[in-house]
């Protein structure tokens, strides 16, 4: 399966509960921050509800 390499772009200030949850699941700790997760239904769609606040690119 290919992977994602994931990026906070944005700050986390001023966020929904919610949204600093689903960063903190991926593994993401600060701005720039950057991971790589493998490509299934759980992370696609975590990155769907902070996706304004990531950059997302295929490895």
């Amino acid at each position: 399966m290919a992977n994602l390499e994931i990026t906070l772009k944005r700050s986390l200030i001023g966020r929904q509960q919610k949204q600093i949850q689903v960063v903190k699941s991926l593994g993401l700790k600060k701005t720039n921050d950057t991971v790589v997760r493998e490509d299934n239904d759980y992370v696609r769609g975590a990155i769907k509800h902070i996706a304004h606040l990531v950059e997302v690119k295929e490895v």
